[in-house]
């Protein structure tokens, strides 16, 4: 199957053979939505490639303004990657996707043995909106889900920096909190009330105008173990399906077995798994 680098016109067919793909490809088509398929080096643009079968596209991915890979390409992950990193001129730092999938491009772009400050094999969950359930401190205005205002930015900005280091191996510092604090600023992010106390927070990281992937989900550890993300997300996920949205999906490490029990009775399923390797060092040849 002939591998080459997608552009103006392939829009329409990229589109469609992501979403039937959907639960894996919210990152890939939330990108396209927002900043097309050229790669300028601006935010959310990257370098797409894609595998064709006659006239079919039947493999994608795409190198990404950050120098994160992402793939939904099957057996045909290893050479997708390879072709988009190389025509984007970035060296790669990440890879999303498949587990498999993420796992073959690695090799395929000589990063099998680099060392990441992130590996994580996750489970993969969706939801049809209208069966989500909600808890019942949530539905009968005990627990209170909003959006932040100015006054709340200060506390999220710190709770998403700790996000950083707790989920995603990230170094703690100065650098981290300024950039976790303008991702909430930048972000749709909602918070929940207990009494008037700010216990949890969420946000959603790809958003369609149908479908939502939740993420950024963290509560302090002092408030864990009482059903407060749970509450968050549930009520989140009220808002977007008041806006039309009908569809959800997250992803979380399987060993994880609060947020695990949290989305199964939110009435999530799991789908299949979600691979992330972030980080990448380049491997640094030895002299002799």
């Amino acid at each position: 199957m002939p591998v080459r680098i997608l552009g103006p016109g392939d829009e329409a067919q990229l589109e469609a053979f992501l979403a039937t793909r959907a639960a894996h490809t919210m990152f890939l088509r939330a990108n396209l939505l927002r900043a097309g398929i050229v790669d300028t080096g601006a935010p959310y643009t990257g370098t797409y490639a894609g595998a064709f079968d006659g006239d079919e596209l039947v493999a994608a991915g795409a190198c990404f303004w950050n120098s994160v890979v992402i793939v939904v390409a099957g057996d045909r992950a290893g050479p997708i990657a390879a072709a988009a990193v190389a025509a984007s001129g970035r060296r790669a730092q990440g890879i999303l996707g498949p587990w498999a999938e993420v796992v073959a491009a690695r090799a395929a772009l000589g990063l099998a043995g680099a060392t990441a400050e992130m590996e994580s094999r996750e489970d993969l969950y969706d939801l049809d909106l209208a069966a989500l359930a909600v808890p019942p401190r949530l539905a009968d205005g005990s627990w209170i889900c909003r959006k932040p205002d100015a006054a709340d930015l200060p506390l999220l900005g710190r709770w998403r920096a700790a996000y950083h280091v707790e989920a995603l191996g990230a170094a703690p510092g100065p650098g981290l909190e300024e950039e976790a604090r303008r991702e909430v600023e930048k972000w749709g992010f909602w918070l929940l009330e207990d009494a008037g106390e700010v216990v949890a927070m969420t946000a959603f990281n790809a958003r369609l105008p149908d479908m939502v992937q939740v993420g950024g989900v963290y509560t302090p550890p002092d408030k864990r173990g009482r059903g407060y993300a749970r509450a968050a997300v549930a009520g989140s996920l009220l808002d977007a399906r008041a806006e039309g949205v009908h569809r959800a999906i997250l992803f979380t490490g399987d060993d994880n077995v609060a947020a695990r029990t949290a989305y199964l009775a939110l009435g999530f399923r799991i789908v299949g798994d979600y691979g992330m390797v972030l980080g990448l060092k380049t491997i640094v040849a030895s002299k002799r």
